[in-house]
């Protein structure tokens, strides 16, 4: 996983947390909390330190991905150089598909250990889109919010509805209302 994960989560910790809840959950975790941005890093570690602030916070895992997820979309979404494409897409779902079909492809090929999750989009018209999140992260929690994020950011809103294909989360149904 790519370290700007691990940082842009940091952040948010520290931001609406504290310094002194990071540095608990960096401790429980055993972790040393020095990531680079451009770094990449076991994702078991990120699922680590998101259990651990959950146990500190009280606060759901699933919550508090989906929060990572709405507060990370604008960190990639400016990390993404300007021939990306983004440019193109001027709603959610023509993001959406732009993610996998031309984002998660670079990433690819700029990284060759990286493993971006994959959509499988099943069906869609002007107001529905559905897909498959296939991920072996299991963080399907994260995509939601970063779905989230991108709707806000086209100034759209969007019923999300997630259906389990498999008991551990590693494909995820996402069905998608335009309201």
């Amino acid at each position: 996983m790519k370290g700007i994960i691990f940082t842009e989560f940091m952040e948010l910790v520290e931001e609406k947390f504290g310094l002194d809840v990071l540095d608990d959950v960096l401790e429980m975790s055993g972790d040393e909390g020095i990531y680079t941005s451009v770094g990449s890093y076991d994702h078991r570690d990120l699922v680590k330190l998101i259990v651990n602030l959950s146990k500190k916070t009280n606060i759901d895992p699933a919550t508090l991905q989906q929060v990572f997820g709405q507060t990370v979309f604008n960190a990639l979404l400016r990390s993404l150089p300007n021939n990306a494409g983004i440019n193109n897409s001027d709603s959610t779902f023509q993001f959406i598909r732009h993610v996998e079909n031309y984002i998660h492809v670079e990433v690819k090929k700029l990284y060759a250990d990286a493993q971006p999750p994959k959509f499988h989009f099943i069906s869609e018209n002007e107001s529905e889109m559905v897909m498959d999140y296939e991920s072996a992260r299991c963080m399907s929690h994260v995509c939601l919010g970063l779905i989230e994020g991108c709707a806000n950011h086209f100034g759209e809103t969007i019923e999300v509805n997630m259906v389990p294909q498999t008991d551990d989360n590693s494909v995820v149904r996402f069905h998608l209302t335009l309201s």
